[in-house]
């Protein structure tokens, strides 16, 4: 468990992070730069990085909790 000190310093941290972020932002958040333009992407696109995604979460998934061969105990403490 966190001890108070360690609490009491983290929400402090958050506390002045947030308030820094907070202070940067401009009055006008309507102001428009010329900087980025967007660009419409096709949906056939969108479709292949969201199925793309998807796809390597479950392999990721797969891997770290389903792959794991299942040794019994005995099998392991056996030095033979």
């Amino acid at each position: 468990m966190l001890s108070q000190k360690t609490l009491f310093a983290s929400l402090i941290g958050l506390l002045l992070l947030t308030s820094s972020a907070v202070a940067e932002m401009p009055d006008d958040h309507s102001m428009k730069t010329s900087k980025f333009h967007r660009i419409e992407q096709p949906l056939s696109l969108k479709v292949a990085v969201t199925v793309g995604g998807l796809a390597l979460i479950g392999i990721e998934l797969w891997w770290f909790i389903y792959s794991k061969s299942k040794v019994s105990p005995t099998k392991l403490t056996n030095n033979e």
